[in-house]
């Protein structure tokens, strides 16, 4: 009897956010892409939303080797170092922040260097835009002299060491709390305001939000990480026709972001929710009180040598 076709390998790919999020466009562009390339050796196995956990659990995941491929953020509870993600105004509008951390931008390796130290590596970015302030609803307190501003305005941010750091430079009061109880946490008033807010997110919560401040403080590019493992003990071919699935799927990704990002802040305006740029005099303001802050905290966490190259790939040597 001559042999059946061979099963298509499953890729398992999962991320936390819903499908109305940019993951979710290129999860979709992804499994076309692929089925495409490999000729339907390789399929997705999908799990998009959290249901196979939160950004820090995907991550754990992921460098464990349980999940292969995830669009997620690492966790810096593991190693300080991978907070360097996170640093506030390394770029100041969207051209830098492509210039910065597109393919074969300066942070590529940077980057890439501590990840596969925990046997994970980033086969892109995925950009989401700028961080925000996000006041909830009700709350009179628009901010944007930093830090006098914030004063007393307690402020949701993840458990990251550099979130303490960052936000507390601009005033604010830093309350910890899970990605997952950020939408109950706004609306029980546990706290004024949320950090950490690309535009797209006002637009999920934007029934508990009543203004959003374009602060700008860091650039959000999550990671397209895979296992290092698993990806090194592919087949050459076979890698080969992933990775090209994967640059298909982000050829046009930042064009897409930047869209998503007028098109959600469009949303938000629609939704009456109050947009507020700063002034480039308040924007420089809140860049003196970050910078002030993390770069002796970076230096110390990070190390001098870290800091130092990721201060010469911003440009700000």
């Amino acid at each position: 009897m001559s042999a059946g076709p061979a099963a298509a390998e499953k890729i398992l790919l999962a991320h936390p956010q819903p499908t109305d999020h940019i993951y979710h466009r290129l999860s979709e562009a992804f499994i076309e892409n692929l089925a495409e390339t490999t000729g339907g050796t390789y399929t997705v196995d999908y799990h998009p939303g959290g249901d196979l956990g939160g950004f820090e659990a995907l991550y754990e995941q992921v460098m464990e080797g349980v999940i292969p491929m995830a669009f997620t953020s690492p966790d810096s509870t593991l190693d300080p170092r991978l907070d360097v993600i996170f640093m506030g105004y390394l770029a100041d509008d969207w051209e830098s922040a492509r210039t910065l951390y597109g393919a074969g931008g300066p942070m590529e390796d940077v980057l890439n260097d501590i990840f596969q130290e925990f046997d994970v590596r980033s086969l892109g970015v995925v950009p989401t835009g700028f961080g925000g302030i996000a006041m909830r609803k009700g709350e009179s307190a628009v901010p944007v002299n930093f830090p006098e501003d914030a004063a007393g305005l307690k402020l949701r941010v993840p458990g990251l060491p550099i979130a303490r750091v960052k936000y507390t430079a601009m005033g604010f009061s830093p309350v910890p709390i899970p990605f997952t109880e950020v939408y109950t946490a706004m609306q029980l008033g546990t706290v004024d305001a949320r950090a950490f807010a690309p535009i797209p997110e006002i637009w999920q919560m934007r029934d508990v939000i009543g203004s959003y401040i374009r602060t700008n403080e860091y650039f959000e590019a999550t990671y397209w990480f895979v296992n290092d493992s698993w990806w090194s003990g592919l087949p050459d071919a076979d890698r080969a026709q992933i990775q090209e699935a994967v640059d298909r799927t982000l050829a046009d990704v930042w064009d897409m972001a930047i869209g998503i990002d007028e098109e959600y802040e469009a949303k938000v305006r629609d939704a009456g929710i109050a947009v507020v740029d700063l002034t480039p005099e308040q924007m420089d303001k809140a860049k003196q009180a970050v910078r002030a802050a993390e770069w002796p905290y970076a230096e110390e966490s990070f190390g001098a040598d870290l800091l130092a190259r990721v201060n010469e790939a911003a440009g700000l040597q």
